[in-house]
């Protein structure tokens, strides 16, 4: 493969991938066919309620869900090509922390309370590189400067519990650069953090990726997140993909409803709070998703057909897709 087409490919691309979760002794998709890709130096956000699949789908790309109730139900996860679904545990561990990376939504609940900061990223970077106590330490002090800890040098060696909310999350960006991954997974990285802090991180990790050249898939129900942040968009509902688009293009022409419905549920500085929509009802459980469209029953649009046939994920412009008939024959008649 020459450089060209190596720089065209995905960095990492999910084609049909089906996650299973076991309920009362049978299989249930949580991730249903999902098909997504992301190039590098690029940002993919995923967005969608609680309970549409979106973390599930990154659990399932680093496989960390538990075997015991999860099973891989089909499909590919590439990264640079090579098929993660049949490599080994030990090929994984490999992989996690060195050529692909996650940030989690809390920070207390993924470092280790008794151990400094500075020797938590520094066994990071042991683990995955054949380097020296001294070096490990250099490399970690060099990326906590990197992600703009103050006097990180005094603070290589403070505890978790001595870092604000903020800060304990640019450690875990900190720990996740370490070894410099070519894909970064991040998990609601900012959700706990007031505006503020949030701002100064969704900067940082933009900061950073153009710097390293990642490929980052950024997960979110936050809107006003995805168009800070976002190059481009995929939706999630009860665990499928309903609409991908560019950012621009998401934001100025929702297809699929859920997406309309989300955006009329976001609260804007240039609109009344008066006008927000809540979305009538809730996201299915993965037991009781229906045959047909899974949003039917929240659905503005629906008709008798969208009950009994579930759609497919219909191309309406350029790299602009959306999985929903009746928005689907709308585009044809004016194509």
């Amino acid at each position: 493969m020459n450089p060209q087409s190596i720089s065209e490919a995905p960095a990492l691309e999910l084609r049909d991938l089906r996650t299973e979760f076991r309920i009362g002794g049978a299989w249930y998709a949580a991730a249903r066919d999902v098909s997504l890709k992301v190039m590098r130096n690029e940002t993919l956000a995923v967005v969608g309620e609680s309970g549409s699949g979106k973390s599930v789908t990154a659990l399932s790309v680093l496989r960390l869900l538990p075997e015991a109730a999860t099973r891989h139900g089909g499909g590919q996860i590439l990264l640079d090509g090579e098929d993660l679904t049949t490599l080994s545990e030990k090929q994984m561990t490999r992989l996690r922390g060195d050529a692909i990376a996650m940030i989690f939504q809390e920070p207390m609940t993924s470092l280790n309370p008794t151990m400094t900061v500075g020797d938590q990223i520094a066994e990071a970077i042991r683990q995955h590189r054949r380097v020296s106590r001294k070096e490990a330490r250099r490399l970690a002090l060099e990326v906590l400067e990197e992600v703009k800890i103050p006097g990180a040098e005094k603070r290589f060696d403070h505890y978790p519990h001595q870092f604000s909310g903020g800060m304990r999350q640019r450690v875990m960006i900190a720990m996740a650069l370490a070894c410099k991954p070519r894909v970064l997974l991040a998990d609601e990285p900012t959700t706990a953090l007031d505006v503020t802090i949030q701002a100064q991180i969704l900067s940082l990790l933009s900061d950073l990726k153009t710097a390293h050249g990642m490929a980052v898939i950024f997960i979110t129900h936050n809107l006003g997140v995805v168009a800070q942040i976002a190059d481009r968009v995929a939706v999630m509902y009860a665990g499928e993909v309903v609409e991908t688009a560019d950012v621009q293009t998401l934001f100025a022409r929702p297809t699929h409803p859920y997406t309309e419905a989300l955006l009329r549920a976001m609260p804007r500085v240039d609109a009344d709070t008066e006008k927000l929509q809540p979305i009538p009802g809730s996201v299915p459980a993965i037991n009781a998703v229906p045959k047909g469209c899974a949003f039917a029953s929240r659905c503005p649009l629906k008709e008798p057909r969208c009950e009994a046939e579930r759609p497919n994920l219909t191309c309406v412009g350029k790299e602009h897709h959306v999985r929903c008939v009746v928005r689907a024959e709308q585009y044809e008649g004016r194509a």
